[in-house]
């Protein structure tokens, strides 16, 4: 979404490297976490309250959806991923709590 919303700033994006989502050990896995994330946080850089309200087309709604609807789908999404992994985490009997659920930014690779 943050590419749709400006193309030419991100060009980056056509860059990683495909082969970086598959399985993988924690280490590795981490140090993708914080890689992401400075792609999510670069990606906002360009984006201005103006463009929050322009559309972008979409699979879902061709005519298009404001940046900032997009912007809060992609975050709910986000959080029903995250509920659904720590369910299934405790499910298992994997020690989690409820901070776990509320961290977003994973500790920094080592």
């Amino acid at each position: 979404m943050l590419y749709a919303a400006n193309p030419d700033w991100l060009e980056f994006v056509n860059q990683i490297d495909r082969s970086m989502i598959r399985p993988c050990g924690i280490t590795e896995a981490l140090e993708r976490i914080h890689l992401f994330q400075r792609y999510i946080r670069d990606g906002f850089q360009p984006l201005t309250d103006n463009q929050l309200g322009c559309l972008l087309s979409t699979v879902f709604v061709p005519e298009g959806e404001a940046v900032l609807t997009l912007l809060l789908g992609n975050l709910e999404h986000l959080i029903n991923h995250k509920h659904e992994i720590f369910t299934y985490a405790k499910l298992l009997g994997i020690p989690v709590t409820t901070r776990d659920l509320y961290a977003f930014r994973a500790p920094p690779p080592h």
